[in-house]
C-alpha cells in the first residue's frame, strides 16, 4: 500500500474579474512507503497547493487523494492521523513557549503530557535545541529555531507521512543543514514517507529518492535524479539538476520566478 497516491487531481482558484487560475492540472503522483519524493518548481507552480490538498486543508475540484489507502477527501480526519505538515511559515502560538506549543500539538493527536515530555526532551537533543530555552516565547526564537520546533512538533506525533513545503527557505546555512539532517533522521529512524516541495536543487538531490519538476500546475517529469539527468544528457555530458530543469522547462528556476514576480506586479498595477 502506497503512503500517498494522487490520481488526476485538479484545483483552480478564482481571481479578480471573475477570472480563475488552475493551480493543479490533472496531477497524478505516488509516494511509496519509506520513500522521499521531491517536487521542484518556482513560486506559483502549484507546489504549496499540492501540499495543502494532500494535507486536506484544500478540497480538490476533481481526482482522488489517498493516504495509506484512506480516501483523504471523504475521510479527512482518518487521513490526518497518518500525516503531518511543515510549511515555509510554520504556525505557532507566538506568545506561548516552544514547550507549550509542543504539548498542545501532542494533545491534539491524543498524546498525554506524561507521554510527551520525555519524548520532547529526546527530540530537543536530536535537533540541538537548548532545554534552557524551552520556556521562551516562540516570538523570541529565530526562524531557524522555529522551523526546528515545527519539525519537532511533527516528529512528536510519529507521523507515517510527512508533507514538507519549503521547510528550509530563508534559513541561514547552518540552520538549513540542521533541518535537512533532521529530515534524514525522520526518514531513517521513524520509517516515515516524505513529500518535499522545494526550489532548492541541492536539497532535492541530497534528500530525495525521486524528483519531480512542476510548472503551471503540471508535473512534467518525475524520476530518480540519475535517470532525470540521463534523459537530458547530450554528447555524453551528464547535466546538473539545474540544467535538467532548464532543458525540461526552457528556462532556469530564477528566470521563471522573475517572470512570475513580473506578472504579479502587472496584475497589481492593472
Amino acid at each position: 500500500m502506497r503512503a500517498l497516491e494522487l490520481v488526476n487531481v485538479e484545483k483552480q482558484f478564482k481571481k479578480k474579474r471573475h477570472e480563475s487560475v488552475k493551480a493543479l492540472n490533472s496531477v497524478s503522483l505516488a509516494v511509496e512507503r519509506g520513500e522521499v519524493v521531491g517536487i521542484l518548481g518556482p513560486n506559483g507552480s502549484g507546489k504549496s497547493t499540492l501540499v495543502r490538498v494532500n494535507s486536506t486543508l484544500v478540497i480538490p475540484d476533481a481526482g482522488e487523494v489517498r493516504v495509506f489507502g484512506i480516501d483523504a477527501v471523504r475521510n479527512p480526519r482518518a487521513a490526518q492521523r497518518q500525516m503531518n505538515r511543515v510549511s515555509v511559515e510554520a504556525s505557532f502560538f507566538k506568545k506561548l513557549s516552544a514547550l507549550e506549543n509542543l504539548l498542545y500539538g501532542a494533545k491534539l493527536y491524543g498524546v498525554t503530557t506524561g507521554e510527551a515530555l520525555p519524548r520532547i526532551r529526546e527530540i530537543f537533543e536530536q535537533i540541538g535545541f537548548d532545554l534552557k530555552r524551552a520556556g521562551e516565547p516562540m516570538e523570541h526564537l529565530s526562524r531557524g529555531m522555529q522551523q526546528k520546533i515545527a519539525l519537532a512538533r511533527a516528529l512528536l506525533t510519529s507521523p507515517m507521512l510527512m508533507l514538507l513545503d519549503e521547510p528550509t527557505t530563508g534559513l541561514d546555512p547552518r540552520s538549513k543543514k540542521d533541518v535537512q539532517a533532521l529530515i534524514k533522521t525522520i526518514r531513517t529512524e521513524h520509517d516515515a514517507s516524505v513529500l518535499l516541495c522545494t526550489h532548492d536543487m541541492d536539497e532535492a538531490e541530497e534528500l530525495c529518492d525521486r524528483i519531480g519538476i512542476m510548472v503551471n500546475g503540471n508535473i512534467i517529469a518525475l524520476d530518480k535524479p540519475r535517470r532525470l539527468k540521463e534523459r537530458y544528457q547530450q554528447n555524453g555530458h551528464l547535466p546538473s539538476l539545474e540544467e535538467v530543469f532548464m532543458a525540461a522547462t526552457g528556462a532556469s528556476l530564477e528566470e521563471m520566478e522573475a517572470s512570475e514576480a513580473d506578472k504579479a506586479e502587472l496584475a497589481g498595477v492593472s
